[in-house]
């Protein structure tokens, strides 16, 4: 295969230029996600009758993951009293409207509950944070009841365990495994824009990676490592189980008999893909298809203007050498 024209360093060039969030904007959300935290949480030690008992980053900011175009963060919340409302729209109506005392220079439409979660919008850096309720029991491992953003059913969940859990598959390859997951939701994200009705949750890339990378695959070669996700989706029909053994074994999963088989890292009654279809499975192994298609093409085309068509089949017009 050649890459005369087009290499790993490249496709590192072209995700530190357009795909991945600067480490200068990434800190700014970070101060200010810390920032409503501290806030909220010096109003509610003068209001006793609500207990927050942890406020954390979550989402692609804190794994890591996240891509140049994040305009919101999520910030989970631990709540957890006699008093915090199980009704999802009165919980997030509860915890809203003492976000708004703890805040009283935002305006009231600054701080407006949405379908699953409160959004916080900061005017002058046009961050919007999104606050995710989770309604704790006092479990050690930070277990508790989120809201799920497909149905809006309690699911059990704990971000700390879920942040571990990317952080082992981190450690195991440096920046690269952080970096294959970024290229991977910006070849989606453009999937989704050009094909109508294309679903790929950036969670369920995260765990095919994670797949992989606990079955040695080597991704420090960036075409050979986005190579390794397309060839797996393709290989597989997006139909095998994934499933991990980090904090519970895999038998108490049970019977799946959905096309998508992807179960949360954190709880075995979890399948993530579990609303997807066959033609939605499908519309991603043909994408998937097509990506490596172009990979294959890219690496053995004799010209550079051919080399860089190819790769812009997978990221787009914005993929220059």
């Amino acid at each position: 295969m050649s890459r005369n024209h087009v290499d790993h360093n490249d496709v590192a060039k072209f995700a530190q230029d357009k795909v991945n969030l600067p480490k200068a904007k990434a800190d700014e959300y970070r101060a200010q996600a810390r920032r409503l935290r501290e806030k909220l949480e010096g109003h509610l030690k003068e209001h006793p009758d609500f207990s927050l008992k942890k406020m954390m980053i979550s989402g692609s900011l804190a794994k890591g993951t996240a891509l140049r175009s994040l305009n919101d963060i999520d910030v989970s919340c631990y709540v957890q009293g006699a008093d915090a409302p199980a009704d999802i729209s009165k919980l997030l109506e509860y915890i809203a409207e003492r976000l708004r005392k703890a805040y009283p220079n935002l305006s009231p439409d600054q701080v407006t509950p949405q379908t699953y979660s409160i959004s916080v919008s900061f005017k002058g850096s046009g961050l919007d944070v999104d606050i995710v309720p989770i309604l704790y029991y006092g479990d050690d491992n930070w277990y508790g009841n989120l809201i799920s953003q497909d149905d809006g059913s309690f699911l059990k969940t704990s971000i700390p365990l879920h942040l571990d859990f990317i952080k082992k598959r981190k450690q195991a390859h440096h920046q690269h495994f952080s970096q294959i997951v970024r290229l991977t939701k910006f070849w989606a994200r453009k999937e989704k824009r050009e094909k109508e009705g294309f679903r790929f949750k950036s969670f369920m890339i995260e765990m095919i990676l994670s797949k992989l990378c606990d079955q040695g695959a080597d991704f420090s070669d960036y075409p050979e490592a986005l190579q390794s996700f397309f060839t797996y989706i393709a290989t597989t029909n997006m139909r095998e189980l994934i499933i991990f053994s980090d904090y519970y074994a895999p038998s108490t999963a049970g019977a799946i008999t959905t096309p998508v088989k992807i179960v949360d890292p954190v709880n075995a009654g979890n399948n993530v893909g579990s609303l997807y279809t066959n033609a939605q499975a499908d519309m991603i192994v043909e994408a998937a298809l097509d990506a490596g298609d172009a990979i294959d093409a890219a690496l053995s085309a004799t010209t550079k203007q051919d080399t860089v068509h190819y790769w812009q089949k997978i990221f787009g017009s914005s993929f220059q050498v």
